[in-house]
């Protein structure tokens, strides 16, 4: 029974209590003074006309279903028609989408391959690895991308080193020079660029070696100059060896820096006067010249600039020449 037939049902129900529920009634009042006979007959009028249309009533809702059964099937019919069509479209979409699958497979892997090899030329080394992990777990194809991971590993390896060479060489030149700044930024550079290659990270660890080991050279040469009365040859070390010392180390130097000094600055007194004595004006114009420019603050230094000006004149050189 539909919903609409249990509706009817309930409906002859509550028609049936109230009849029941009036014929009682009526019953109450017949035996009860006045003894009214109206409501009793009001009460069985209401219990025939429910008995009698109660039937009736299940037999058209019976012709009711059967008509609207016949006209619903043709509708239930191309329903299920339709339903049975879309199963089969969407069974033939999904063998068309296997076939297809199928059919791309190879060309999804080549294009994989191609995409693996723009990326190694790009020297993207994660993209390219990253395509050659997908060719495995796409495809399946575990050997070939195990080929693919080494072969890119060796160009990258064989990139590293190239650009490794490049640089080392750059550091090579700086440190030959004792350039030593340029060469730790060289490093650094190199260090950004490769931060996981060993090597590269014990580049500045071996420009600091390379450096102490210069100083240490210098240190030995200004001793042996020292020792042997060298003055010249111990001041330019000293003028080399002055940007490797620490304070510490210069502090202990200083005294047998300054009798090299001293003992230079006499040398050069001594040349300049032999050459004034001698009237070699222009030899003693240049040694005035070079004892200004080394000892400007000696009293000497003073001296010769306050006459330097007659000594150019006697040397026929230009008296307003820079001193």
């Amino acid at each position: 029974m539909n919903k609409r037939g249990v509706s009817s049902f309930v409906w002859y129900l509550i028609a049936i209590v109230f009849s029941l529920a009036v014929f009682g009634v009526g019953i109450y009042l017949v035996v009860k003074p006045p003894y009214t006979w109206a409501m009793l007959a009001a009460g069985c009028a209401c219990l025939v006309a429910v008995g009698v249309s109660l039937p009736i009533a299940f037999i058209v809702q019976s012709q009711n279903a059967m008509d609207r059964e016949e006209v619903y099937r043709p509708v239930t019919e191309r329903l299920d028609q339709i339903a049975l069509l879309l199963n089969l479209i969407n069974e033939q979409a999904q063998l068309s989408d296997r076939a297809k699958m199928v059919a791309f497979r190879e060309k999804d892997r080549e294009a994989l391959r191609r995409a693996v090899q723009e990326e190694t030329g790009r020297q993207d080394w994660e993209a390219a690895l990253s395509l050659a992990d997908e060719i495995e777990r796409a495809f399946g194809y575990k050997l070939e991308a195990d080929r693919l991971r080494a072969d890119i590993s060796a160009k990258q390896l064989e990139a590293e080193k190239k650009v490794i060479a490049e640089a080392v060489a750059v550091i090579d030149k700086h440190t030959r020079v004792e350039q030593w700044n340029q060469a730790i930024r060289e490093a650094e550079k190199l260090i950004q660029e490769l931060p996981h290659n060993e090597q590269v990270k014990n580049l500045p660890l071996e420009i600091d070696v390379r450096r102490q080991t210069v100083k240490k050279q210098l240190r030995g040469q200004w001793d042996e100059a020292v020792a042997r009365h060298d003055v010249d040859g111990s001041i330019e070390i000293l003028k080399r060896l002055d940007p490797y010392l620490t304070p510490a180390e210069a502090e202990a130097m200083q005294e047998t820096a300054r009798g090299i000094f001293k003992e230079k600055l006499n040398n050069l007194s001594a040349m300049f006067g032999a050459a004034v004595h001698e009237e070699r004006w222009r030899d003693a114009s240049q040694i005035g010249e070079a004892i200004i420019t080394d000892f400007p603050n000696s009293r000497i230094a003073q001296e010769i600039r306050d006459n330097l000006p007659t000594l150019r004149q006697r040397a026929g050189e230009p008296a307003t020449a820079n001193a």
